[in-house]
C-alpha cells in the first residue's frame, strides 16, 4: 500500500483559488495599463541567481532574507529577493540595451523574513516595478512619483499619499548629528522601522538596545543623547505643503556644507509636480522615510492608503545610481518603483474594494439527458466559436437541479437548459442566474417559483448565440432589459 503523504503548505506561503486570482489579475492589468501608458516594456529574469549576483547588494538585512539554494552541479544560488538587483545585473550583461532602458517586470520574489509581522506579509509575493536605467535627470523622479500615483487612482484605492524623502538629505543628517559617514546604512536600517516600532524603540535601538515582545535582546548603536536629539530634531520637520517642508529644513540644516545644493533637484522636483496636478495632500515631503534596502542612493518614496494607514506602504521605490556598477564598474544612474501586488490584494480585499469574480465562464450548458450529450457539444462550441466563455457541465446528466446549484455556487451569469422537449419545438431555455438570486428571498413557495420561473425565457435554437450575447449586455448593463419570465 502506497503511504500517504500529508497535504501541507510552507509557512509564509499560500494557495489562491478563484476569486482571488481573478482579482490578482485585475491588480495586474490595471497596473500594466499605466506602465505601457508610460512607455515602458516587459522583462522577465530567473527566480534563480548565482548567490554571490545577491549577497551584499542591498544591505546585510538582505542578505538574511535570502533562500540560498544549492545546483545541481555544487553551484551556490539564491531566490532573487527583488527584482531590482536582476535588473541590474541584465544591464551590465547585455550591452546591447538602450538607454535609458525603461522596463516594467511582473514575477514573484522570495524573502524569508517573519511573514506574520504584518498583514500582507508574505515569503514569496508577487511584485510588479518599473525602472528607468541611464536616467540622471530628477524628471525620471518625479515620473515614478507620478506612476505611482496614477496606479492608485486605476486600481480605485481610495484615498492615498505618496511620502517622498531623499537618501542625499539623510546624509546630510549624518553631518548635522555628528555621525561617522560609515554608520549612515545602520541608522537609516533604524529609521526605516519608524512607522513599524514607534519613535521610543527607535530611540532605544539609536542608543542602549531593548528587548523586544519575545525578550529577544536588540542591541543599540550606542549613539549620544545628543546626537539622537539631533536625529529627533530632523524627524519632527513637518509642513502642510512640500515647499514649507522644505523651507523648515533649509533652517535646519543652515550651515551643513552642500546642504543647499542637494536640497535644490527636491524643489525642481516639487514645482513640477505641482505644474503636472499632483498636490501637496497626494504627494507630500517626509524625510523619515529612509527605505531599508542598501543600495538607495538618492529620493526614495512610499505609498501608504489612507483608509489602512496602519498597514504601511504598498507601492515603494528610490533612485539607486551605483548598483548597476557593482556588476559593471561603471556608474550609471538608475531610479525605479514597485507595487507589491500580493500586500495590495491583501489591502483592497480588507477595504471591499477588490473585484472579486468566482469563474471565467459566461455560460453554463446544463446537461439534461446524455443522449442529447452531441447536442450540448454543439452549443457550446457554437457558442465558443462566437467567443462567448462557455462551459459544459461534465459531473454527469440528470438532475438539474444540481446542476443549477453549480452554476448559482460559481455565480455563473447564464445557464442554457434544453431537454428532448424543447429540442423538439427548435427551442433552448436560458436561465437569467443573477434575477434567481435577486428573487430567492422574495419567493419562498416552491409551486410560486415553477410558476413565474424568475429570470427564464425560451428562445429560438437558431437564435442562440444572439440571444446570449444580448442577455450578456443586459447583465453587464450596456444593453436594453427584457422582461423575466415567459
Amino acid at each position: 500500500m502506497t503511504q500517504t503523504v500529508e497535504p501541507r503548505i510552507l509557512r509564509g506561503l499560500r494557495d489562491l483559488f478563484s476569486e482571488h486570482m481573478h482579482a490578482r489579475q485585475w491588480i495586474i492589468d490595471r497596473i500594466r495599463s499605466v506602465y505601457e501608458r508610460y512607455g515602458y516594456v516587459p522583462l522577465g529574469t530567473p527566480a534563480l541567481e548565482y548567490l554571490d549576483v545577491l549577497l551584499g547588494s542591498a544591505g546585510e538585512e538582505s542578505d538574511k532574507q535570502l533562500f540560498e539554494v544549492e545546483g545541481p552541479d555544487e553551484e551556490q544560488l539564491g531566490l532573487r529577493f527583488d527584482q531590482t538587483v536582476s535588473l541590474a545585473r541584465v544591464f551590465a550583461q547585455y550591452n546591447d540595451l538602450p538607454r535609458p532602458y525603461r522596463r516594467y517586470q511582473i514575477q514573484p520574489v522570495w524573502r524569508c523574513d517573519n511573514p506574520y509581522e504584518k498583514r500582507g506579509r508574505f515569503r514569496e509575493f508577487l511584485q510588479f516595478d518599473i525602472d528607468a536605467v541611464g536616467v540622471e535627470s530628477e524628471v525620471a523622479d518625479v515620473e515614478m512619483i507620478t506612476a505611482m500615483c496614477d496606479t492608485m487612482n486605476a486600481l480605485e484605492v481610495g484615498g492615498f499619499r505618496v511620502r517622498v524623502s531623499s537618501r542625499r538629505v539623510l546624509n546630510l543628517l549624518m553631518s548635522f548629528a555628528g555621525i561617522a559617514e560609515e554608520r549612515a546604512a545602520d541608522v537609516f536600517r533604524v529609521l526605516d522601522k519608524l512607522d513599524k516600532l514607534g519613535k521610543d524603540k527607535v530611540r532605544l535601538e539609536l542608543t542602549t538596545g531593548y528587548k523586544d515582545d519575545s525578550g529577544s535582546p536588540v542591541p543599540g548603536l550606542g549613539f549620544s543623547d545628543k546626537q539622537v536629539a539631533r536625529i529627533e530634531q530632523f524627524l519632527a520637520i513637518k509642513g502642510d505643503t512640500r515647499d514649507e517642508a522644505l523651507a523648515s529644513l533649509r533652517a535646519l540644516y543652515e550651515g551643513v556644507p552642500n546642504a543647499a545644493e542637494e536640497l535644490e533637484p527636491l524643489a525642481r522636483m516639487s514645482g513640477q509636480l505641482t505644474r503636472l496636478g499632483y498636490a501637496d495632500d497626494i504627494v507630500q515631503y517626509d524625510f523619515s522615510i529612509a527605505r531599508g534596502l542598501a543600495y538607495y542612493t538618492g529620493t526614495v518614496f512610499e505609498t501608504e492608503l489612507l483608509d489602512l494607514p496602519e498597514f504601511g506602504s504598498v507601492c515603494s521605490g528610490g533612485r539607486y545610481d551605483d548598483l548597476v556598477m557593482r556588476f559593471s564598474g561603471e556608474r550609471v544612474p538608475a531610479v525605479g518603483t514597485s507595487v507589491g501586488v500580493d500586500r495590495l490584494l491583501v489591502a483592497l480585499l480588507e477595504l471591499g474594494r477588490a473585484p472579486l469574480k468566482k469563474v471565467t465562464a459566461d455560460v453554463l450548458v446544463t446537461v439534461f439527458d446524455q443522449e442529447m450529450i452531441d447536442h450540448y457539444l454543439e452549443m457550446t462550441y457554437e457558442l465558443r466559436r462566437a467567443g462567448i466563455n462557455t462551459e459544459l457541465y461534465l459531473g454527469g446528466a440528470g438532475r438539474v437541479g444540481k446542476q443549477i446549484r453549480y452554476g448559482d455556487r460559481y455565480e455563473v451569469p447564464i445557464l442554457v437548459v434544453c431537454g428532448s422537449d424543447e429540442r423538439d419545438k427548435g427551442e433552448v431555455q436560458l436561465k437569467d442566474m443573477s434575477v434567481g438570486r435577486q428573487k430567492t428571498d422574495k419567493i419562498k413557495d416552491r409551486d410560486e417559483w415553477k410558476a413565474e420561473r424568475p429570470g427564464q425565457f425560451n428562445v429560438a435554437r437558431s437564435e442562440l448565440v444572439p440571444e446570449v450575447k444580448k442577455l450578456l449586455a443586459v447583465i453587464r448593463g450596456t444593453g436594453a432589459g427584457r422582461h423575466e419570465g415567459t
